[in-house]
């Protein structure tokens, strides 16, 4: 029988679940959302599909061992954080999370390693990309949700200026969202990504493509060209089907979608059924 833990902070209720199957590792609920999974004896085991798939991104861009810099928007058990920190040990990051209480309760239950280079800053993801400076990150990861759905001011062409800003000429943003049925507040994220950035890459499970089943989908937008080929043949070869849209497919599937603007945004659609999972 699993251990859980459970703790009020502010207006939320964190859960802290240990996996009976795998001590020492455990998921992180916010109120009904299953938002994170943490191994603490493997940084490298990422139980979420689409972490994954983020993860594929990361060793593609960068090689093992590489010191890197990343900034992450959204933090919760700060999984990815982790497993960059495994891999590329002298890599700097920056987490921006604005939950400070849930901040705490992580690192009271889910110490980070020492010398980690993990620094977590109490600011929303707006905010603290804008305070940074230019060329400041080799990679950023949007990766946050407000309880199961994505806050809108992180999927604007604004924002999404303000990032490519951030990461210049060679860096990259990888985007984490959520979508269903026809796909069309995805299709105006990679809309955005797209119109910001020279090179896009779009990504979902095939159920979510074709509109059966509520899903992840992982955008990921650079000036300099993306290594495409090698995330379609990691998706080709991942546990779970995976689809990867890049070029006149890419374009043929975005359609007439138009990039959220300040003006215009939303937030991701209200999850209907089962299957994605957040931040």
């Amino acid at each position: 029988m699993s251990r859980e833990t459970r703790v009020e902070t502010g207006s939320q209720t964190v859960t802290l679940v240990e996996d009976p199957a795998q001590p020492g590792a455990f998921l992180v609920r916010i109120g009904d959302t299953d938002q994170s999974y943490v191994d603490l004896a493997d940084p490298l085991r990422l139980e979420f599909d689409y972490v994954q798939r983020i993860a594929d991104v990361i060793d593609e861009i960068a090689p093992e061992g590489a010191r890197m810099r990343v900034v992450h928007v959204g933090g919760a058990a700060l999984t990815l954080p982790r497993y960059v920190a495994a891999t590329r040990p002298s890599s700097a990051q920056i987490v921006l999370e604005p939950d400070e209480e849930l901040t705490m309760l992580v690192r009271e239950q889910l110490p980070l390693p020492r010398r980690s280079g993990i620094k977590v800053r109490a600011t929303d993801g707006r905010s603290g990309i804008a305070a940074m400076r230019d060329d400041f990150a080799d990679l950023v990861i949007v990766d946050a949700f407000v309880g199961a759905r994505v806050p809108p001011e992180l999927t604007t062409t604004e924002f999404l200026t303000d990032v490519r800003r951030v990461v210049g000429s060679t860096g990259a943003v990888v985007i984490n969202v959520t979508d269903q049925g026809r796909l069309g507040y995805s299709k105006r994220v990679l809309a955005g990504v797209a119109a910001v950035f020279d090179h896009a890459v779009y990504g979902a499970e095939p159920a979510t493509l074709k509109g059966r089943r509520f899903g992840n989908v992982i955008i990921t937008g650079s000036e300099a060209p993306l290594p495409e080929a090698a995330l379609i043949r990691r998706a080709a070869g991942s546990m779970f089907p995976y689809r990867v849209l890049t070029g006149t497919q890419q374009s043929r599937f975005v359609g007439g979608a138009k990039p959220f603007t300040d003006e215009d945004a939303e937030a991701s659609p209200d999850p209907v059924t089962g299957g994605a999972h957040f931040g």
